[in-house]
């Protein structure tokens, strides 16, 4: 009966928020559906740039299973577009509303369901956050190691959907590695289990790995089997300046080539620096063109950080000094988290990239966004989970200057190509979204968007789930 409504209603139907409402309360308590246009503005856009949002119908915050599948039931009998969302810290617009839709907000599901220290797995809704998942597991003396910038707020669901990384990624790894199984809403209201408890599994096609940075465009996360591992030693810092950017990049291969598992290699270029200085004082030394932390979490960890040390000299380090206790090196680590805030206060506005290039060429890459920079008469600060190649540049400007803006845009788009020229790819961890949508067609290539697209529609024919994304 469903389907049979769905082909008789024509292209230029269109169903008003009326109807929509009454059919979603059908299903939902009166709090979870929010019509008030200044209330669900709100919800329209994550924290990216550039990317256009729309005004959403309705927001939705459920907190049960039953009632997301009445919210796609409900939209796939409509044909109502469903944008899915978490925290909304994205910064490729992959949250974005589209006019009319039903924004799927999942932060009230939020509960931990599961720690299991023998299985050494966590069960999960969506909505917790990050952080308080790690607390949580640190109690058991286990950790999740995936930790996003916006870890204090962003959220497991919203981490799965954009395959989110972070600081630790270089010893590891990224969210994909630990999702071991989930539950989707598909489009048109079914639940779905895909994957495993176990700590080993090869039946089937892996769709877990499938909806792991599909930024919704596939079905509905609702719960998540992620892989545990024990909670490692207190890490020690150490920071490294340098007076080039490629002495810097020459000190992380040499770290890599070398054997040595850092459980942290970031970087920071000059205007970082200066920024960060700008605007916490912290004391960073402002003669450094490039400063490199690395961190060891090891049982001994001032011998790794002494041999890391030596290679950063050998490198032409111009100065290196390891932490000798952990309120040191935390110190260190908050000058790194600080830098993206620190970044948009040098004109008010940022274009964050997030481009991944092979590690052998950090230094070809960190050396064209400085001539980018200089071409388009912007500030480029890049910040880097250099142990991985995975890159951020950061375009400051100013909004209110269409000029400026336009500039911006371009720098950003330079960027990428530049990225792809070395061997490397448009996004490392933030996700597609509405940003990069022309290059992830560019990286793929037509036949690879053709699978994809083939792909999606098996899951969501009608194309209600996040239209626009991606493709």
């Amino acid at each position: 009966m469903i389907m049979s409504r769905i082909e008789a209603r024509s292209d230029e139907d269109t169903v008003t928020a009326g109807p929509l409402v009454d059919r979603l309360l059908g299903g939902l308590p009166a709090d979870a559906v929010l019509t008030d246009p200044d209330v669900t503005a709100s919800y329209a856009h994550d924290m990216a740039s550039f990317c256009p949002a729309g005004s959403p119908a309705a927001v939705v915050l459920p907190r049960t299973v039953e009632q997301v599948q009445h919210v796609m039931r409900t939209a796939t009998e409509l044909r109502v577009p469903v944008v899915p969302q978490g925290a909304r810290t994205g910064l490729s617009g992959a949250a974005n509303a589209s006019d009319g839709c039903i924004v799927l907000s999942l932060t009230r599901m939020d509960r931990i369901l599961e720690i299991s220290p023998v299985d050494r797995i966590a069960v999960v809704e969506p909505g917790v956050v990050n952080a308080a998942l790690s607390r949580a597991v640190g109690a058991h003396g286990l950790s999740y190691p995936p930790d996003p910038s916006s870890w204090e707020t962003c959220t497991i669901g919203g981490n799965i959907g954009t395959a989110s990384g972070g600081l630790c990624c270089v010893k590891y790894g990224v969210t994909a590695e630990y999702v071991l199984g989930l539950d989707v809403v598909l489009a048109d209201g079914r639940l779905m289990t895909t994957g495993r408890r176990t700590a080993k599994g090869v039946a089937g096609y892996d769709l877990t790995r499938l909806f792991v940075g599909s930024e919704g465009s596939l079905g509905i996360v609702v719960r998540a089997v992620l892989a545990l591992r024990p909670k490692p030693p207190a890490q020690l810092v150490l920071a490294a300046e340098f007076s080039s950017g490629a002495a810097a990049c020459d000190a992380v291969c040499r770290v890599m080539a070398g054997g040595h598992v850092p459980s942290l290699l970031e970087l920071m270029d000059r205007t970082t620096v200066k920024a960060v200085n700008d605007m916490a004082r912290m004391g960073l030394p402002e003669s450094t063109e490039a400063l490199l932390l690395a961190a060891f979490d090891t049982t001994d960890p001032a011998a790794d950080l002494a041999a890391v040390g030596a290679l950063c000299e050998a490198a032409g380090a111009v100065r290196v000094v390891p932490a000798e206790d952990a309120a040191e090196s935390e110190l260190l680590l908050q000058a790194r988290r600080m830098s993206l805030v620190a970044l948009e206060a040098v004109k008010g506005t940022t274009m964050i990239d997030d481009v991944c290039v092979p590690r052998s060429k950090l230094g070809e890459f960190i050396d064209g966004v400085e001539r980018i920079s200089e071409k388009y008469r912007l500030a480029i600060g890049v910040v880097a989970h250099a142990g991985d190649g995975n890159t951020h540049p950061t375009v400051c400007f100013d909004a209110t200057d269409a000029e400026e803006s336009r500039r911006a845009r371009e720098s950003f788009d330079e960027i990428m190509a530049l990225g792809l020229e070395l061997g490397g790819t448009i996004t490392g961890e933030h996700g597609v979204g509405v940003l990069k949508k022309e290059w992830l067609a560019r990286e793929l290539g037509p036949v690879g968007v053709e699978m994809q697209r083939a792909v999606k529609k098996v899951f969501d024919p009608l194309d209600i789930l996040n239209p626009g994304k991606l493709f």
